[in-house]
């Protein structure tokens, strides 16, 4: 057991107050957007920065001789923007109520619905370094008067240790692919329904007929024309979702610098001219699908860069999984399933707790219901 007061923790306001190989100790080979290059990319652009509503508050713990045992990525939050956890009922009915919910702090990945772990450990730390993580962010929002603390998309391991310390657990879904040891795209087509099969192979040859070509490119195959293309398909897409993009610019060549390794960027090209782009990143084990946009509308090019090419990106490289990002019935007859998401909340008001307690209740039943009938659409062949 770690000893609280054998133990310091500090609260970083850049992530570059620490380095990155001492950070990406705590990082797992599967979980890309955890690493410092990512976190980085996202500060030194100022995508998370105090302007931007997002202003880091990274926690760090440290034994006695200053080895990195734990650390979280947090931030104090002036909105719920780019959480995918959506809270905003919640803050409205607080400050209806005549409380203030904004600012809180939320231990996350910004932009980004990936679970992963957020109590980040180091090989060989103490496990219950995460209780004494989860221990400071609490101390810090009471400190601060914040309303509330938000740990969004985490592991399920986190999630009940988090519930052992007085937080609200919630639970959502979103979709994912499970490679069950395909050697081809057609092995995988071969486990769906006739129906199922005939459809996909017939939206894949409208993308051929129509002339598009895909090509997937990483590390310094990627170059600053490819991310201007896709800039502008991040641009068209992100203004008519969310009304304003959540990265500029600058992000997307600082990842690309950073982190071209882990990039697989699907690129469309009709001729000589890119028409469409699907970004994802990729760990050991997953691929990620993040963003797609598209010059004009060509039918079915959507399912074919960003599901049916991850599909055979993963069985190409032998990844167990790709998982496709938050909301999107359309990707179960795709062969992409329901999967549990987890996140845990700690409530400051001891009535306003309560309110949210009877609300996530009534939230999991629903969510259960919706996966057990999500669950029944599933393209695969009965067994």
């Amino acid at each position: 057991m770690a000893s609280s007061k054998s133990l310091n923790i500090d609260i970083l306001e850049s992530i570059k107050s620490i380095s990155p190989d001492v950070w990406n100790n705590c990082v797992g080979a599967d979980e890309p957007f955890a690493k410092h290059e990512f976190l980085s990319a996202l500060e030194d652009s100022g995508c998370t920065a105090a302007k931007a509503g997002w202003m880091p508050q990274h926690f760090v713990l440290y034994d006695e001789q200053g080895t990195l045992l734990a650390c979280s990525p947090a931030y104090l939050k002036g909105h719920s923007y780019g959480e995918y956890v959506f809270d905003w009922s919640w803050a409205d009915a607080y400050e209806r109520a005549g409380g203030r919910y904004y600012p809180k702090l939320q231990c996350a990945i910004p932009f980004t619905p990936v679970s992963g772990h957020r109590l980040l450990l180091a090989p060989n730390a103490p496990q219950d370094c995460q209780a004494l993580l989860l221990e400071a962010m609490v101390a810090r929002a009471k400190e601060l008067h914040l309303s509330s603390l938000h740990i969004t998309f985490t592991t399920e391991q986190e999630w009940k240790v988090a519930q052992n310390n007085g937080f609200l657990g919630r639970i959502g879904h979103q979709y994912h692919w499970d490679n069950d040891g395909y050697n081809s795209f057609d092995d995988f087509l071969d486990r769906l329904s006739s129906r199922k099969r005939k459809s996909i192979r017939k939206e894949r040859q409208a993308v051929k007929d129509s002339g598009i070509a895909l090509r997937c490119l990483s590390g310094t195959d990627i170059t600053e024309n490819h991310w201007d293309a896709f800039y502008s398909f991040y641009l068209d897409t992100s203004g008519r979702k969310w009304g304003h993009p959540y990265l500029n610019r600058d992000f997307f060549s600082l990842l690309g610098q950073r982190m071209g390794d882990d990039v697989v960027l699907v690129l469309a090209y009709q001729d000589d001219t890119i028409v469409a782009g699907a970004l994802n990143l990729k760990g050991d084990k997953t691929i990620y699908g993040r963003y797609w946009g598209c010059r004009e509308d060509f039918r079915f090019l959507h399912f074919e860069a960003c599901y049916y090419q991850a599909i055979d990106y993963a069985i190409t490289h032998r990844l167990a999984r790709v998982e496709a990002g938050a909301q999107g019935q359309h990707k179960i007859q795709r062969g992409y399933l329901p999967q549990k998401t987890y996140s845990s909340h700690w409530i400051a008001d001891r009535g306003f707790q309560r309110a949210v307690e009877d609300f996530l209740k009534h939230d999991q039943k629903v969510n259960e219901l919706e996966m057990k009938e999500l669950s029944s659409l599933s393209p695969y062949k009965r067994s």
